[in-house]
């Protein structure tokens, strides 16, 4: 079987079925196996051109179903029992996502299912099940507090941490099912959390045992930690990127809080200090939406494209209300983003704003490609000169419409300045440009 893997030519992308492949997804919900219409909605994905998902294993909205099975007469979970409806649910959605090769990222503990209201719900709060109490558990009934206050002991049960064996037992029993399910498919990648501010002690604990049951099962699986910094260079992120042995790529979704000219150049940071040991940079949350509070459609548009020429793996819109999903702007720029893709090398190109000149802040981003070719981006039109290697070529020019999926080709010459003039076909709107010499 086929699985998904760091690409062998060029790292910093992945491989699945002996090809490289760019990862391009939104969706609607984040623990997509609980929706209803599933098949549907992945259908519309991969219609727009897309192959990737998230799958949070969370149970914390209106109508999930939580992981254990529930004695219906006296409202206890037990947690030796792993839930037939949560199971049947998840295994559904693995084999659909196969059947359409699309790629699924499982963060496998959701902090925001342990605080406050969901907490009250949730199988693992002492006084939902029969197997522990508080006491016996150290887990308290109640927790109002953010999950980034971490307030729960429920994150600190690590031999290295804890080391509390009652509550550890139990998580087993939930990651081995999840296991179980998932390691007979090639399509998975994996994620301990969603935007954690635990300890690494803890990310390093199920990422070693999530690797080990794998190994046991004579496959080699995908893992890595999302931490909650909006700042790449904060120390959280450190556990990532300097522990290669542990974490085969990084998701660094987080950067997806900044704007602008920040937002293209942090994750080149990050990308220059992983060229020690290259790996797949993912941002599995593109956030941004006008009803949402971590920015505008506008701001969701721009950081999708951004992320791609600076080198991403993977981009997925983030769930409503905080993202677009799979609206019918997100199926937009995923197709047009596949359009550009089939006829620019991506995997063979580096991020390259260097070459262009008399650009204001924000207003257009470039990757070179192998073979003298460019792909420029530009978030509301606007006019660059891009620096070319061969003057003396004649370079053809091929504008995509980003609005309405469609290419407007031209050709262009030009003095041996080694610069071309481009100009988007009007002033505003979203436009890539695909330069290219003439011969090719």
């Amino acid at each position: 079987m086929s699985r998904i893997q760091p690409y062998h030519q060029n790292p910093f992308y992945w491989e699945y079925e002996g090809k490289p492949v760019m990862l391009l997804g939104g969706s609607i919900e984040d623990n997509l196996f609980q929706i209803e219409g599933l098949e549907a909605h992945l259908d519309t994905l991969v219609g727009a051109g897309g192959n990737y998902v998230r799958c949070t294993m969370s149970s914390r909205d209106p109508g999930d179903v939580w992981p254990f099975e529930q004695n219906h007469d006296t409202g206890l979970y037990d947690l030796d029992q792993p839930g037939k409806t949560y199971w049947q649910k998840f295994a559904q959605f693995l084999e659909a996502c196969a059947k359409r090769k699309i790629i699924l990222q499982i963060e496998v503990w959701d902090r925001f299912d342990f605080a406050r209201e969901p907490w009250q719900a949730n199988p693992f709060n002492p006084k939902n099940n029969l197997n522990y109490s508080s006491k016996s558990s150290g887990l308290p009934e109640r927790i109002d507090t953010h999950p980034g206050q971490k307030e729960n002991p429920f994150f600190r049960t690590a031999p290295e941490q804890e080391d509390n064996e009652e509550v550890r037992k139990y998580q087993h029993v939930f990651v081995d099912k999840l296991l179980e399910l998932s390691l007979p498919y090639g399509n998975v990648l994996y994620c301990i959390d969603n935007e954690t501010n635990e300890s690494p002690l803890w990310s390093a604990y199920w990422a070693g045992y999530l690797k080990l049951l794998a190994e046991q099962q004579g496959v080699t699986i995908q893992v890595t930690e999302m931490w909650d910094a909006w700042d790449l260079s904060d120390p959280e992120h450190s556990a990532t990127f300097d522990h290669p042995e542990l974490y085969s790529f990084v998701d660094i979704s987080q950067n997806n809080h900044q704007v602008g000219l920040e937002h293209w150049l942090n994750p080149l940071k990050v990308r220059e200090r992983l060229k020690v040991h290259p790996r797949p940079m993912n941002s599995v949350k593109i956030y941004g939406a006008n009803s949402g509070r971590y920015g505008t459609n506008r701001d969701a548009q721009e950081r999708f494209w951004r992320a791609v020429l600076a080198g991403f793996a993977s981009v997925r819109f983030h769930r409503p209300p905080s993202g677009l999903g799979l609206s019918d702007v997100a199926q937009r720029h995923i197709k047009s983003m596949r359009l550009l893709l089939d006829r620019f090398d991506l995997f063979r190109a580096e991020p390259a704003l260097a070459l262009l000149h008399n650009r204001s802040r924000n207003e257009a981003y470039a990757s070179a490609g192998p073979d003298d070719t460019y792909a420029v981006f530009f978030p509301d039109g606007g006019e660059v000169s891009l620096e070319v290697k061969h003057p003396e070529h004649v370079y053809g020019l091929e504008w995509l419409d980003i609005g309405s999926s469609t290419w407007v080709s031209s050709e262009q010459t030009f003095e041996s300045s080694g610069q071309i003039q481009l100009k988007t076909p009007r002033e505003d709107g979203y436009w890539a440009v695909l330069v290219k010499p003439s011969f090719l």
